[in-house]
């Protein structure tokens, strides 16, 4: 997941600082009211609530924001919505394949955002099951560097919590396990005195597609269009972007 992490990464850095910050608080905001509906408004028993909380605090949501998340979703306080997930399932232009994850209150009104921002991007939505199988679902826990650290240091403190590789992506380590054990990962990591960026079950692709500048382009547009509705939480995709490709992407 090299090319993808390290633009997920470059990309989430531009997020802080550009108009997306708007969007990406609520995409936060929503996920801490769902955890704390789901698993009650404790983080200390709410572990997916924890991390929730955590992402949004390491991404500059105001504590205020967090706290009044934690009682709608929890019914502590009035105005919270009802809302599911539903995910969709497309390819991007080259055969890229694209899971998109919505949290939404209005089931129409995301199919509709979904299907039109793949319309106008090259995509095309497909049939349920034709692309979640090659994805499978995954614990990630991204650990931002520190000076002296080295990959197997990160791989001895998560090995025995359920760990199965831990991956360079330059500025971070990416540590990956089954769904079941983030939780596990994250806490060995904590104990052993690591901190951590994110921590939560994600799609990880088998298979990748390895794509050019304008394939990048072409996958970019698509994602970015996704990701400008309210109703979609997370998009993930099996596409691979060398590093050649983002510096020169980057460049653009």
């Amino acid at each position: 997941m090299s090319g993808h992490s390290k633009w997920a990464t470059t990309k989430h850095k531009k997020a802080a600082i550009d108009a997306k910050r708007g969007k990406l608080f609520a995409r936060l905001i929503k996920n801490i009211e769902v955890a704390a509906r789901t698993g009650g408004g404790d983080p200390a028993g709410n572990p997916t609530l924890f991390d929730a909380i955590q992402k949004a605090k390491k991404s500059s949501v105001p504590a205020d924001n967090i706290d009044r998340a934690v009682k709608r979703g929890s019914g502590a306080e009035a105005g919270g919505a009802e809302y599911e997930t539903i995910m969709y399932e497309g390819y991007a232009p080259g055969g890229v394949a694209v899971l998109v994850e919505c949290l939404t209150d209005n089931r129409n009104r995301a199919a509709s955002e979904v299907r039109v921002a793949f319309t106008r991007n090259g995509g095309n939505l497909a049939d349920p099951g034709s692309v979640s199988y090659l994805f499978n679902r995954k614990g990630v826990v991204v650990v931002p560097k520190a000076d002296g650290v080295e990959e197997d240091d990160v791989l001895g403190a998560v090995l025995d919590a359920g760990a199965e590789e831990v991956t360079d992506e330059g500025e971070s380590f990416e540590v990956l396990s089954e769904a079941t054990d983030v939780v596990d990962v994250r806490t060995a990591l904590v104990e052993a005195g690591f901190d951590y960026d994110s921590a939560e079950a994600q799609f990880v692709p088998s298979m990748e597609v390895t794509v050019d500048a304008d394939g990048a382009r072409k996958v970019m547009r698509l994602v970015d269009a996704l990701e400008d509705s309210d109703d979609v939480q997370n998009v993930f995709s099996n596409v691979d972007i060398p590093d050649s490709v983002l510096a020169e992407l980057e460049a653009d």
